[in-house]
């Protein structure tokens, strides 16, 4: 492959994850706007915090957001620098934007608030929709290489420095986010303030799982074990279609006596149903063995995502 073609690559990559990134952002500011906002459901990051200044001063959301990520954005720059932030500013200043759009255009009442579009009481189920979306947005965004900043960036800041991951970190500045609802009197009697909390904590749970999810659903492995008289033409064809490469293993029949090969491929899930046509096509008599694995790591799969002692660093350095 030539400079010219790695270079048009990266390019239509590069132009992939900010459409991908749009579309997630776009997702995300409906699914706040149109199901969470209306019931005053409060929820963690930047977002959350602007919910909350929204319900208790009516200033917009949009307003509250774009300057605390601003804020965020100047404090994080010298820290994680500007490769790691170009997305998260375009999403930043995205997100602001469509957020002050679907606010302009959401229904309101006669006294100025959202339509509740479930209807009074449904609050809850509000909540699990909403939610959902949100949760399926972001995974949208994180696994085109973007992020929505807010504390995003406090968790990366703080993941930089200190031996803690960037989950304990949002999970953290979450709680202290929804439990400030406590303190805030405009949000009515203690009973009221602590159903914020609850509801709070619940909107977590929810979009926490969608983000897990989605995100896991399109990274999940399987492993094929296959057995045939064809192993040659069925590992060319793989190979062929897929790009993947296959390990074979010698085996042998306890019962026939007779020796084997074995053909042993780790791909995609959603690529089973092509690598089980082309089995098909090339043996129909295969037996084939598809179990799930936990993860995969290495080419072509996920990264080894382990820190190393620092003295095995040092002599990896020397060697």
């Amino acid at each position: 492959m030539t400079i010219d073609q790695i270079d048009h690559r990266m390019i239509l990559n590069e132009v992939k994850d900010y459409i991908f990134i749009t579309l997630g952002l776009m997702l995300y500011a409906f699914s706040f706007t149109a199901f969470l906002l209306p019931y005053q459901i409060v929820a963690g990051g930047v977002t959350g915090i602007s919910a909350i200044v929204l319900y208790a001063s009516n200033i917009p959301i949009q307003y509250t957001y774009f300057l605390i990520n601003i804020a965020l954005l100047v404090v994080a720059l010298k820290i994680l620098g500007w490769k790691f932030l170009m997305k998260t500013i375009y999403a930043i200043f995205m997100l602001s934007f469509l957020l002050m759009i679907t606010g302009d255009y959401m229904p309101k009442d006669a006294t100025g608030h959202y339509v509740k579009i479930l209807g009074e009481g449904q609050d809850f189920m509000s909540l699990l929709i909403g939610c959902t979306l949100t949760g399926s947005a972001l995974a949208i965004v994180f696994m085109n290489n973007g992020s929505t900043g807010g504390t995003d960036i406090i968790a990366a800041s703080v993941n930089k420095f200190y031996n803690l991951s960037l989950g304990q970190v949002l999970i953290a500045v979450d709680i202290c986010i929804i439990g400030s609802c406590i303190f805030i009197p405009s949000f009515g009697g203690p009973l009221d303030r602590i159903h914020k909390v609850v509801f709070g904590l619940c909107t977590m749970v929810v979009e926490n799982f969608m983000l897990d999810y989605v995100m896991n659903a399109r990274r999940e492995s399987v492993q094929f074990l296959i057995f045939s008289k064809k192993y040659q033409e069925i590992a060319n064809a793989i190979m062929m279609e897929t790009d993947h490469t296959l390990t074979i293993l010698d085996g042998h029949g306890w019962y026939t006596g007779k020796e084997m090969k074995v053909l042993c491929l780790l791909a995609k899930k959603r690529e089973s149903t092509s690598i089980f046509r082309l089995i098909k096509l090339i043996d129909p008599n295969a037996f084939v063995s598809q179990s799930s694995v936990i993860g995969v790591y290495g080419e072509g799969f996920d990264h080894i995502k382990v820190k190393l002692p620092k003295c095995r660093k040092k002599e990896n350095t020397e060697a």
